[in-house]
């Protein structure tokens, strides 16, 4: 009977020891569990405060777009309203040369007066190739006072300057132009749209961007590492001949000059 009853004694102490080892196992479990679901926890936390950032951004960017499509439509009726005074100017000076006939001297002084508001027209706009524009308006100038040209041949010529005035409105693209940077005259590349806006980029490869400023068009260097990206994308898509789409660009948009149209 002691042989039995120790043998008892044996299995019931390697039972109470597996239960012990068990509930050891259990509590090492449960306990890592706990941390696992602390850690679980803590990371969604850090999710939804990186949700709550990422829809504050979106809201904000949204907010920026919006009011950026505000200003360039209000810009573009701006550059629309100049379109219709150039038009109408032109065909006012085109009746009054109708109803003068082609007499020479009744024609001159219309034909410049309409010089003197092609030269105001373009000192306020959007200065792309400003010293191109108005040596060649100059010389039409020139022209018509010492008699090169007789006035319906100079007025041939108007309609022809006027007709480039519109198509600039209209075009977007890249060219080659002296800018005055810092005082500096440098040759850049600039990306016009338009007459609304337009940026540049330095031979040493700075870039920047033209705005309105104290009453003068300026051309400012932009070190913003996104606005320069985004100016760089610019100039890769018009090389590529990409003139049409979706650009993202510093808010640039060619405000109204002080005492301008």
């Amino acid at each position: 009977m002691a042989y039995v009853f120790n043998g008892l004694t044996g299995r019931v102490a390697v039972g109470l020891l597996s239960a012990s080892l068990f509930a050891g196992a259990v509590a090492q479990d449960t306990d890592q569990f706990a941390k696992r679901l602390i850690e679980l926890r803590s990371e969604v936390e850090t999710l939804n405060q990186e949700l709550d950032l990422l829809k504050q951004e979106h809201r904000s960017e949204m907010q920026a777009l919006a009011q950026q499509r505000a200003e360039l439509e209000a810009n573009r009726n701006r550059v629309d309203t100049q379109i219709k005074q150039l038009q109408q100017q032109r065909d006012e000076y085109l009746a009054e040369a109708a109803e003068a006939g082609v007499d020479n001297e009744n024609l001159m002084p219309v034909l410049l007066v309409a010089v003197e508001e092609l030269r105001d027209h373009i000192a306020e706009s959007l200065p792309f190739k400003r010293d191109e524009r108005l040596a060649e308006l100059d010389e039409i100038k020139v022209q018509l006072e010492t008699n090169v040209i007789p006035a319906n041949r100079g007025a041939n010529r108007l309609w022809a300057f006027y007709e480039d005035e519109l198509r600039l409105t209209r075009e977007n693209g890249l060219y080659s132009q002296t800018i005055d940077l810092g005082g500096e005259r440098l040759l850049a590349d600039v990306a016009k749209l338009g007459t609304i806006m337009m940026f540049f980029r330095t031979q040493d490869d700075r870039y920047g961007e033209v705005v309105a400023q104290g009453g003068a068009w300026q051309f400012q260097v932009v070190d913003d590492e996104d606005q320069i990206r985004a100016i760089e994308g610019l100039f890769d898509s018009l090389q590529k001949q990409i003139r049409q789409g979706y650009f993202v660009l510093p808010n640039a948009i060619a405000g109204r000059i002080q005492g301008g149209p």
